[in-house]
């Protein structure tokens, strides 16, 4: 028979070739004819035979009939309809349209909800003019296993004609012009696919292959194109969704996309979630989301799998093989992230090889996110589907016990690495360690400890101090025994000095004292049996006599340490009622401790010293603290010896004191809280000496240097006082009114809490805006009253001689000499911490004068003593001097002195009192 010369056609059949002419699939034609696709099969192999063609492309062509508009060349069949615009992925649709142009496949790889299909429809539509020979859209979700071929081919509207191989007809089809094949969802079906795709590639190698999957299906020279979740397009989406169901939505552009994020930007989750808000509102869908299983399901009008989160993820859960499943499940627990050592924690007996194995495999099936750095982790929304698998699977609590093992070791491992190169490895895996330590009991827990103890060194470490505090005490709730729930309390303590928080650290050294409470005071009932730990060489009664001891010896330590942070950290006015009964305390607690403990000696007697005021004290409190060689005890003794010099007005001694302290401190750990409150204390006290004694430079160098090594570093408010006032006093002004601000909104927002001692730093930028002439002098002097919590600077032994001096300073400045005489009485005052005197005696010597007080020689007589300790004061006296009795040389001198400190705003005012 000749080709295109056909028999006689049915009725039937010639509708059957029309229905060809338009492209039409078999399942399209009965589904229009009301027949059954065999019987469409049937008549289309009757109609190749009567035609003696090979395929329907043939058949279709021998008719001579035109096509119709939907079977124009590049029409590519079976594309999904979208009635919603198409937003994002122009980098993705590029790459994959530019991809298309070579013979290679290519493959949308991504996690379940993503928008694949969506993105290959558009992929599919933008194409098909480059497509002339038109194609097909082929969703494989519903194909079982052997069906693949089977299903492309009747998308391309082919019927078997044996004994011709379907396969063979199909790569006939694409082969016609230039075709393009869509295979959507073969996840399930990768090897099927596989074989097919390898065979087109062979025998029509310009066809066009595009692959939607969420597993890579691992073809030879495949072009992978992962589609991630959207990023700044998510709110677009989001927003425009909800406006289609409600046009008058609104909400915050921070609440949408915290929203977005909380979805991990998955466009399914956001479609869903934005059905839901017109009828739930942005606040209750936000409350929902605690559940986003539940809550996003039950949209009508998508596929049964795209209908709820939970079945998107759950149809690639149930493709998993049993270890996979295992592991994805247990991996819930790491909200962070996590790496292949954490991952083997979890599954113990397994090596890591196979643990590693499994990630490749969950990786590639789009079930778990590459993060770099040999870290994974999983999108919220898969982590949420997998914590409800660990709870079915009743694997919780071995989980979370897995988890609790690798945190502790995890934590103990970084903090044996605090020396050296760990931070960013810490930050890695800091949120999994918190989570892991919230999720234990208040209860003694070994691992629990651990976790809570390593955690809150490692936080402090990070400078994250508030929050090591909450850590430490969490430790001490987890504690076994008595002596680590001590140390852990000690611990909180020293943190809290480091931050100047002394009516904190005040409590928790009472707390630690108490928990060491002796035993004859203690209730019986919960005394442990001292023979279960006793040494079987010695007497029982020995051991608890020894414990006993030592008991005592931590309690008065404590008690020592909390009498001291009343006097050393925490304002006169401010001390804690307890503190009054602490000295005979800890007389009770030191006659029970044994006798051979100098380091218990040393710290109370500085705690006596303190307690006492007195210079004697406090010198033997020093060498008992050289002879205990307890190099943070000595700090603190030496810490008292310095307030008992600076009580007698030799500043020079204090600075010789606190430069020796500088030196002790080079070699402490920064990371450990106890030496860290040293060190910051150090730091304050030797850039106070410095200043004290006039030397700015100095005082400016130990504030640079305490900004590289201090562990509290760029504090926001507790680190400026010490730059702020030599940069007033040195007439760097700008640095002032930059640095002041900042200061003073970063204690604001504290909680504005007591600060003395940082007031005169405010009242040192009062200073130089009063000098400056800037008009808010004013301004800034009331802020120092108001941080220093008074009405009266006087009233504050802390900030009365800097104010004093303040005061003096701008009055003669500006002046304004009609309150002089105040003034000056005030700068002469007796004041109760003499920190700032030499300043304010010097400053109220020069207001005496150019204001023509009577007493104006006799205010000079005064203050000079204070310029052999204090070189700033010795400037202004030479000036005064110069300026009382017309010294030309007076005033040399006191511009060169000037010029040694680098007081440059004084050289200034010093050089227009010279002639010439």
């Amino acid at each position: 028979m000749v080709p295109g010369e056909p028999r006689e056609v049915s009725p039937r059949e010639a509708e059957v070739l029309a229905a060809l002419a338009e492209h039409r699939t078999n399942a399209q034609i009965a589904h229009r004819l009301r027949i059954s696709v065999r019987t469409v099969e049937s008549h289309v192999s009757s109609l190749l035979r009567k035609y003696g063609v090979a395929n329907r492309a043939a058949l279709v062509a021998l008719t001579g009939q035109q096509p119709s508009p939907s079977a124009r060349p590049g029409h590519v069949e079976g594309i999904p309809v979208s009635h919603t615009s198409f937003i994002g992925r122009r980098q993705e649709r590029q790459e994959a349209l530019a991809a298309l142009t070579h013979a290679a496949p290519v493959c949308l790889v991504g996690p379940g909800g993503v928008g694949k299909t969506r993105l290959a429809a558009v992929l599919a539509q933008a194409a098909s003019a480059s497509f002339p020979a038109g194609g097909a859209f082929v969703d494989l979700t519903p194909v079982g296993e052997g069906f693949v071929l089977r299903t492309v081919a009747d998308a391309l509207g082919l019927a078997e004609r044996p004994p011709q191989p379907l396969e063979s007809m199909v790569a006939e089809r694409l082969a016609l012009g230039r075709s393009l094949l869509v295979l959507d969802n073969c996840e399930h079906l990768l090897d099927e696919v596989g074989d097919l795709v390898d065979r087109l590639r062979s025998d029509c190698p310009r066809a066009g292959i595009l692959i939607a999957s969420r597993e890579r299906p691992g073809l030879p020279g495949e072009r992978v194109i992962t589609v991630p979740p959207l990023a700044g397009e998510a709110e677009t989406l989001f927003l425009e969704r909800a406006r289609a169901i409600d046009p008058g939505f609104t909400a915050e552009p921070a609440v949408v996309a915290e929203v977005c994020a909380r979805l991990d930007g998955l466009p399914l989750a956001i479609e869903l979630a934005a059905s839901r808000v017109a009828v739930l509102g942005i606040d209750a869908l936000r409350v929902g989301l605690q559940d986003r299983l539940r809550l996003l399901s039950g949209a009508r009008g998508r596929p049964p799998r795209h209908r709820s989160l939970r079945a998107v993820i759950g149809w690639s859960y149930d493709l998993l093989e049993e270890e996979e499943r295992a592991l994805l499940r247990r991996l819930a627990v790491f909200a962070g992230g996590f790496d292949l050592a954490a991952a083997t924690a979890l599954m113990p007996g397994t090596p890591p090889s196979t643990t590693a194995d499994v990630i490749g495999r969950l990786a590639d099936k789009s079930l778990i996110g590459v993060v770099g750095g040999g870290r994974w982790r999983l999108l919220e929304t898969i982590r949420a589907f997998a914590a409800d698998r660990l709870a079915d699977s009743g694997e919780t609590e071995e989980t979370f016990q897995l988890r609790l093992r690798w945190a502790a070791g995890t934590a103990a491992t970084l903090e044996s690495r605090l020396d050296g190169n760990w931070a960013s490895q810490f930050d890695l895996v800091a949120d999994d360690l918190r989570a892991t330590l919230a999720g234990t009991a208040a209860v003694p827990d070994r691992q629990a400890h651990r976790l809570a103890r390593s955690l809150a060194h490692l936080t402090f470490a990070r400078r994250f101090h508030r929050e090591a505090i909450g850590h430490y005490l969490a430790a001490a709730d987890r504690a076994r025994d008595a002596a680590d729930g001590h140390q852990d309390l000690l611990s909180a303590a020293a943190t809290a000095v480091s931050i100047a928080d002394g009516p904190l650290a005040f409590r928790l050294l009472a707390r630690a004292a108490d928990q060491l409470e002796p035993a004859d005071q203690a209730d019986p009932a919960d005394q442990a049996d001292p023979a279960e730990h006793a040494d079987p060489a010695e007497p029982a009664d020995h051991v608890e006599l020894a414990d006993r001891a030592e008991s005592a010896g931590l309690r008065a330590a404590a008690l020592a340490s909390a009498l001291v942070v009343t006097h050393r950290y925490r304002g006169a006015d401010d001390r804690d009622p307890m503190s009054e009964h602490l000295p005979a305390l800890i007389d009770k607690a030191s006659a029970d401790a044994a006798p051979a403990d100098p380091r218990t000696a040393a710290l109370v007697a500085t705690a006596r010293a303190w307690d006492q005021d007195d210079l004697e004290l406090a010198a033997s409190a020093v060498e008992a603290a050289r002879e205990c060689g307890d190099v943070i005890v000595l700090l603190g003794a030496l810490d008292v010896l310095t307030r008992a010099h600076a009580r007698a007005g030799r500043m020079r001694t204090v600075q010789r004191i606190c430069r020796e302290r500088l030196t002790l401190i080079e070699h402490l750990p920064a990371h450990e809280p106890s030496a860290a409150a040293e060190i910051v204390d150090t730091f304050h006290s030797a850039a106070r000496a410095e200043l004290c004694v006039g030397d700015l430079p100095a005082a400016l160098a130990v504030a640079d240097r305490a900004q590289r090594e201090d562990p509290i570093g760029e504090h926001p408010y507790l680190s400026i006082p010490k730059t702020l006032r030599p940069l007033a006093l040195s007439g760097r002004f700008p640095e002032v009114f930059q640095q002041a601000p900042a200061m003073w909104e970063a204690w604001h927002q504290a909680g504005s809490p007591r600060s003395a001692w940082m007031s005169t730093a405010i009242c040192a930028a009062a200073l130089a805006h009063g000098l400056a002439g800037t008009g808010e002098f004013d301004l800034w002097r009331s802020r120092a009253l108001e941080m220093a919590m008074t009405r009266d600077a006087a009233s504050s032994p802390v900030l009365a001689p800097f104010a004093a001096f303040a005061d003096a300073r701008v009055a003669v400045h500006t002046g304004a000499y009609h309150q002089a005489a105040t003034l000056v009485e005030r700068a002469f005052a007796p004041f109760r911490v003499r920190w700032y005197e030499a300043y304010a005696r010097a400053a109220g010597a020069e207001l005496a004068v150019v204001a023509g007080l009577p007493e104006a020689a006799e205010r000079v007589a005064a203050a000079m003593p204070y310029a052999e300790q204090n070189d700033w004061a010795a400037a202004c006296l030479a000036r005064t001097r110069g300026i009382l009795h017309g010294d030309r040389d007076a005033l040399t001198e006191a511009a060169e002195r000037w010029t040694s400190i680098d007081a440059r705003f004084e050289r200034a005012c010093t050089l227009r009192l010279l002639p010439g």
